[in-house]
């Protein structure tokens, strides 16, 4: 579903990322994991067409994105959910979530159905529909952030950080959640840096370290790379 070759993304004279290649298989959840700096919120980025790439392809579903405009990416089938949240305070949760859908030009019946899927997996979300979005918890924030992602009805859902400055018991619901979109056949590529979260629900796992991949395989393979562990853990 999301095909990503030699991936090059640099930050003026520093070079972030450096010949990144990945997969994410349809109905895939794929973990990219590693320390801060080690330019995974780039690669997202670069994905969504929030960071242009200096070299490199990225192929979704078999049509390339490469440097599109993060609102055509939106509409080619690519949802970020970014780090720090980023909802629209001013606005409602229905507003956040109708802006959202209107991305897409859904019909009322798509929308419809869309939102029922948003409430339930977040009925917070329901019961707080006409609450401002500044007026929000952090953790309300980051499931209207993730709703909104979702109303646009993505092809690969990017998940950046979700679980940073969170409480644990928000973090269990929000990976709850990513667990039952996995087996409802969501394709999701995660960034995270809690490396024991990633493992506990990914199919797949890319270690990034200095901008480059140094480690893939399944979760348990990449437990068993001691050298791998150490770098993650210390």
């Amino acid at each position: 579903m999301l095909h990503v070759s030699r991936l090059c993304a640099a930050h003026g004279a520093v070079q972030a990322v450096r010949d990144v290649d990945l997969e994410v298989g349809a109905g895939s959840l794929v973990a990219l994991i590693g320390s801060n700096g080690a330019g995974k919120t780039t690669t997202l980025n670069s994905i969504a067409g929030l960071h242009k790439p200096s070299s490199g392809s990225v192929l979704v579903g078999g049509r390339d994105i490469t440097g599109w405009p993060c609102h055509k990416v939106v509409r080619g089938g690519v949802a970020l959910v970014a780090e720090g949240r980023r909802v629209a305070p001013p606005l409602t949760v229905m507003e956040n979530l109708r802006l959202a859908a209107a991305s897409r030009r859904s019909d009322r019946r798509e929308f419809e159905a869309e939102l029922e899927r948003v409430f339930d997996l977040f009925p917070r979300l329901a019961d707080r529909k006409d609450q401002y979005a500044a007026l929000m918890s952090g953790g309300e924030q980051q499931m209207l952030a993730f709703g909104r992602a979702l109303m646009t009805k993505p092809a690969v859902l990017l998940l950046d950080e979700p679980s940073m400055g969170l409480a644990p018991s928000i973090v269990d619901i929000l990976f709850d959640s990513i667990t039952t979109l996995h087996e409802s056949g969501a394709t999701i590529l995660l960034v995270e840096q809690n490396a024991e979260l990633a493992l506990a629900v990914s199919d797949r796992v890319y270690v990034m370290q200095r901008g480059q991949i140094v480690a893939t395989g399944t979760p348990e393979q990449v437990r068993e790379r001691s050298e791998v562990m150490s770098a993650l853990f210390g």
